[in-house]
């Protein structure tokens, strides 16, 4: 299974960007009284809450089991919660399973401070892709995006959406610049486009393009193909671009 079988092409978004519209994905044009009704806000949150509180039940001993082997792995919590800036820039806390050793804020101080290089990296991407401070398991859940899994219970509580823009740390929104008041119309979301199409492998540039493509044409065709989509992320992590 190739990067290019599971994720949507880059040059795909782009060239449905310079069309002006998404003929694939936009059922809006046939104008149907159900159709706009599975577009709306109502179906979608409730949608949100009924897929968020089937994946928790069913998968709830997974939880339990991943939880037992991140605290094997290495001392500390079992979650990590991070403050990301959701709908209206409201700020919430993301839970995700803990991927790093606790003390990764002052490892990571001393990494950008010793090397230039790393410095530059983390400050385009928010991440690093040889990082010293991610853990066994937390390779493991980052590479098949199990590490978010948490965030259901976020899309419950209503900071987030199912599909939906990336949750973006308050660092990040200048780099949007005047686009990120359009972003931040909508919930952020537990998965996306760009989660789909190659994540970190995406330069950031192209990244808030897809953001921006999402908020202007999503409906309920596109999110249910990007559900799809991620369930191949998850079962097929190869290639990916995450870590």
């Amino acid at each position: 299974m190739t990067a290019n079988s599971q994720f949507i092409p880059v040059k795909a978004i782009q060239a449905l960007m310079r069309r002006g519209s998404p003929p694939t994905f936009s059922p809006r044009r046939y104008q149907r009284p159900w159709v706009n009704a599975l577009d709306g806000v109502i179906f979608k949150r409730s949608f949100d809450i009924a897929f968020s509180l089937c994946v928790l039940i069913v998968f709830s001993p997974l939880y339990l089991v991943l939880a037992v082997l991140i605290k094997i792995d290495s001392p500390g919590p079992i979650f990590y919660i991070q403050q990301r800036v959701g709908k209206n820039h409201k700020r919430f806390g993301c839970i995700k399973f803990r991927t790093m050793v606790t003390d990764a804020d002052e490892i990571l101080e001393s990494l950008i401070a010793d090397c230039p290089h790393t410095r530059a990296e983390f400050e385009n991407n928010f991440k690093l892709r040889e990082d010293p401070r991610i853990t066994w398991i937390g390779k493991f859940l980052r590479l098949t995006s199990l590490d978010e899994f948490p965030q259901f219970w976020n899309v419950l509580r209503g900071d987030m959406s199912v599909v939906g823009p990336r949750p973006l740390v308050p660092e990040e929104l200048h780099k949007y610049g005047h686009r990120i008041d359009k972003i931040l119309t909508i919930r952020p979301g537990l998965t996306g486009l760009w989660q789909v199409s190659g994540r970190n492998d995406i330069p950031y540039p192209q990244r808030v393009q897809i953001d921006v493509y999402y908020v202007n044409y999503r409906n309920w065709l596109m999110d249910l193909w990007v559900i799809v989509k991620t369930l191949g992320v998850v079962l097929f992590p190869n290639n990916n671009g995450a870590y």
